[in-house]
């Protein structure tokens, strides 16, 4: 079922899921109002005649001018997007792109054009004006009246939401925007029960006490983007086995690499090792839903541009630090989910991979240290960001890893730095880490 429902998301993330399904809805719609008019006598003396048309000839003349309108318009709308989406990728990296893609106002508005333009199709069509009979469908000609003038308010929404998505702040913002919506699925990671501290395993042990060990390979080439845990950890319960996974979402697969392996004391079909990787799902891109380190290298790809020489543009490498800093108190203060996954009798039934604090801390800064080399307020900001990740961290592993990173700032400072007193406020600064 949860596969089911991450197909689900990817499809509703893709360009034209959205606008084929307004043009469907819509020309359900057309259908629908057209034969209720068949049925139907409105008025049009009084305040009425404001509203709806009193000649075929009017009817087609308006329908005529709005459908001409909105394929014109739906053009400029998806000229207008090639281009946002250009200078995306030029100034941002081509892997935003796809974040750009997937904002549903875009969607909705070239939905909503094409749609339009079909509507008003469909109605012209049914205008009949014959010797002794003539049906004009004036609710659905209102309707397409209506249609134009809300296509126009959001014509002026969607240039402004362009204007505002091509900057920096505003992309940095919607990345941080998605990290805050993983934290909410991905931690803690319900995948079996997870060791409670006082219990300890011996992995090794309990492997050896199975009969048969069956290698479990990839049959593709792409990145892992998707585990259905409970699916899984209830297919090895049934088989009474162990798995023992290679990979975590977000690696590299090639075909025929070995991703696992099954422990067990029966000899398993095909058809069971296939339920197994039925639960994987492997794709040509990396995929935000279980990978958070895909979500940080996306900022940090932004920072590691805007440090080029050919940009050089520390401020906005300073506000993806802040934005990468406020992820990092986060993950000091989230449970880590355990390697190992129990089923519901205790019995350990999965072995993972899983990413630690030191790994996205590995991520978010490593990278921007290497770029930051010379430039003096992004090495500063560095070691300021540090020490407020430091505050937050309470545990002796997270203070390990921030006191790690804090003297590799201070080798780049020493190594970049040529001011003295530059390099003394790094130094100094670095102490509310480093004793």
């Amino acid at each position: 079922m949860k596969k089911i429902i991450f197909f689900l998301k990817k499809l509703k993330s893709t360009f034209w899921f959205i606008p084929v399904l307004i043009i469907l809805i819509t020309i359900l719609i057309s259908i629908g109002l057209v034969s209720l008019d068949q049925v139907i006598s409105l008025p049009k003396e009084g305040l009425a005649r404001f509203f709806f048309v009193n000649s075929a000839d009017s009817a087609r003349s308006i329908l005529s001018t709005i459908s001409g309108a909105m394929i014109g318009v739906a053009g400029t709308v998806f000229s207008i997007t090639l281009v946002a989406l250009t200078l995306a990728s030029t100034q941002f990296g081509p892997r935003l792109i796809r974040n750009f893609m997937y904002v549903r106002l875009n969607q909705v508005v070239l939905g909503s054009y094409v749609s339009t333009y079909l509507y008003c199709l469909f109605v012209l069509n049914a205008i009949k004006e014959t010797d002794g009979y003539t049906f004009m469908p004036s609710l659905s000609i209102l309707v397409a009246i209506i249609a134009a003038f809300v296509n126009i308010i959001l014509l002026i929404v969607f240039i402004h939401q362009i204007a505002t998505s091509i900057q920096a702040d505003k992309v940095i913002s919607d990345i941080s925007a998605i990290i805050s919506k993983q934290f909410k699925t991905l931690y803690p990671e319900k995948m079996g029960d997870e060791l409670d501290d006082k219990y300890t395993i011996n992995a090794d042990f309990i492997k050896s006490k199975y009969k048969i060990k069956k290698s479990i390979k990839s049959n593709t080439n792409g990145y892992a983007q998707y585990i259905d845990n409970e699916a899984l950890l209830e297919t090895i319960s049934e088989l009474n086995g162990l798995l023992v996974l290679d990979f975590k979402p977000g690696d590299h697969m090639v075909e025929g690499l070995e991703i696992g392996q099954l422990f067990t004391n029966e000899t398993i079909s095909e058809e069971q090792l296939e339920d197994i990787t039925d639960q994987f799902v492997f794709g040509k891109t990396k995929n935000a839903q279980q990978d958070l380190e895909f979500s940080i290298l996306q900022m940090v790809e932004i920072a590691s541009r805007a440090l080029s020489p050919g940009v050089n543009d520390p401020f906005t490498a300073i506000t993806c630090i802040d934005n990468l800093t406020a992820t990092m108190c986060r993950l000091s203060q989230v449970t880590f989910p355990s390697n190992y996954r129990l089923d519901d009798d205790n019995h350990l039934r999965i072995i993972t991979e899983n990413l630690t604090f030191e790994d996205f801390l590995d991520s978010s800064f490593n990278q921007i240290r290497q770029y930051s080399a010379g430039c003096t307020s992004v090495i500063l900001k560095l070691m300021d960001a540090l020490i407020t990740i430091d505050k937050f961290a309470k545990k002796e592993a997270h203070k390990h890893a921030i006191n790690k990173h804090a003297k590799m700032i201070i080798n780049v400072g020493k190594a970049s730095l040529n001011e003295e007193n530059d390099l003394n406020l790094l130094l100094e600064r670095s102490k509310n880490i480093i004793p």
